[in-house]
């Protein structure tokens, strides 16, 4: 399951997405999220499935690769899932005690389920196809305002960079670390589902050793470095729109201009 994670990792590919502008992406993933909260009908939902499936076809990413980033959060799904099924009024169709299911709930629950998977492909389609430097220019230049209000848009930037690039690491030394258990006598695919989480506590204390040494590691290659902050630091690759940008956010502006109205209609 640690392998299915696709959140943080990049795809590499010549595609469409791929070569598109960071920071359009950045905003078209900030659009599709406002977007997948936007509705509670069909209609609705069948805009956005087609817009995202456009994006899937567009990046070049096999679309089995998308689907299993989805894996890792099953139990999340599985829960919301029935938090909304149960706990939701309205015209009851089954009830049991206290447990009561209405139509209302069905239907919430369905749309949450259904919002949460096209959250998880929204972003990770925009990680897939977006290198994390590329990402962290990008979200440095759309932040940039914000240093008129002395926040240290650089440094944000620049940690959500690390993250991403730990992730994929994070998880490679976490399968390390359970083969080598594994190999000692370990068992974590049997038993159920406490049990597997309790059989995963060991694997915390070398994962945290490995992380915070994996830190050090980097904060005094940045110190050797002379790292100070972005403060008239240049970029060895600016950032420049052209035309294939530009077409892209009118496609945008289009998408959020047509689901705003369909909202306002239907």
């Amino acid at each position: 399951m640690l392998r299915d994670m696709t959140l943080g990792q990049y795809y590499p590919g010549k595609s469409l997405l791929h070569r598109l502008d960071p920071r359009v992406k950045l905003r078209g993933a900030l659009v599709f999220i406002i977007s997948v909260f936007l509705f509670d009908s069909v209609i609705g939902f069948s805009v956005v499935t087609a817009f995202l499936l456009t994006g899937i076809i567009l990046s070049g990413v096999p679309f089995r690769y998308m689907i299993k980033g989805i894996r890792p959060i099953i139990v999340i799904l599985v829960f919301t899932g029935i938090l909304n099924l149960f706990w939701t009024p309205g015209e009851p169709l089954w009830q049991y005690a206290f447990l009561k299911i209405t139509r209302q709930g069905l239907i919430n629950s369905g749309y949450m389920v259904v919002r949460l998977i096209y959250l998880v492909i929204g972003t990770s389609l925009m990680t897939l196809t977006t290198t994390p430097t590329r990402l962290t220019d990008g979200m440095e230049t759309n932040l940039a305002w914000l240093n008129h209000f002395k926040v240290p848009v650089h440094e944000i930037a620049m940690m959500m960079s690390i993250a991403l690039r730990f992730v994929p690491i994070l998880l490679e030394e976490t399968d390390k670390i359970m083969k080598a258990q594994m190999a000692r006598g370990a068992d974590f695919e049997t038993g159920n589902f406490f049990k597997k989480a309790k059989n995963m506590i060991p694997l915390l204390v070398p994962l945290f050793v490995s992380a915070w040494r994996r830190a050090s590691e980097l904060a005094m290659a940045m110190e050797a470095r002379c790292y100070r902050g972005g403060a008239g630091r240049t970029k060895m690759k600016p950032l420049n729109y052209n035309r294939t940008d530009v077409c892209a956010f009118l496609v945008l502006f289009l998408y959020l201009a047509g689901l705003i109205a369909i909202r306002i209609i239907v």
